[in-house]
């Protein structure tokens, strides 16, 4: 990952391909490197939609969406307990409480992009120590302990990730038409 004051200019400009493209992590698994690659890109969109926004933007529900907030802090929390259950552990209490703020938790905009970015960054060293001969092994996931394996955990970190970075982005964007359009 990378510090947010070194966002690539690629980032910024569209010209670079997504990381996935670009050949990085060929040190690691294919199955590894998609996990991590899906935080990367989730990291630099982020930059790229939602950077810009103000801290009112940021908490803002237009047409009641969920803030893109809440989608920064959720993206966080939610990896941070699917790697708990692939690590074979289980929610501790602060895990609980960051649940059920992720909606209304008070953050400011620095320290929210900063947390993010923090998030991530701790997630893929977590991700990197997962040994792959555990991937197939049965986790149990929530208080019903629903069956999925450690290799489920990891790819719906991946999965997961992306659908609330749309979700953050798409929010963005309306805010972004509206400062165009104030009346719209």
């Amino acid at each position: 990952m990378i510090e947010r004051d070194q966002i690539p200019s690629a980032v910024k400009t569209e010209s670079q391909p997504e990381p996935w493209l670009r050949g990085t992590l060929i040190n690691l698994p294919a199955e590894q490197r998609a996990v991590l690659h899906a935080m990367h890109l989730a990291q630099e969109d982020i930059w790229r939609w939602c950077g810009t926004l103000t801290e009112e933007e940021l908490f803002a529900r237009p047409y009641g969406l969920p803030p893109v907030a809440f989608h920064i802090r959720h993206i966080v929390g939610s990896i941070d307990r699917l790697l708990t259950y692939a690590e074979e552990k289980i929610l501790d209490d602060e895990q609980k409480r960051w649940m059920v703020a992720e909606m209304d938790g008070p953050t400011h905009r620095d320290e929210l992009l900063t947390l993010f970015d923090h998030g991530l960054v701790a997630a893929e060293g977590r991700v990197r120590a997962i040994d792959m001969k555990l991937w197939p092994e049965s986790r149990g996931v929530g208080r019903k302990q629903l069956p999925t394996t450690v290799a489920g955990l990891l790819i719906h970190c991946a999965e997961h990730t992306q659908r609330h970075v749309g979700q953050a982005i798409t929010t963005a964007k309306v805010l972004l038409a509206q400062r165009e359009q104030p009346s719209a």
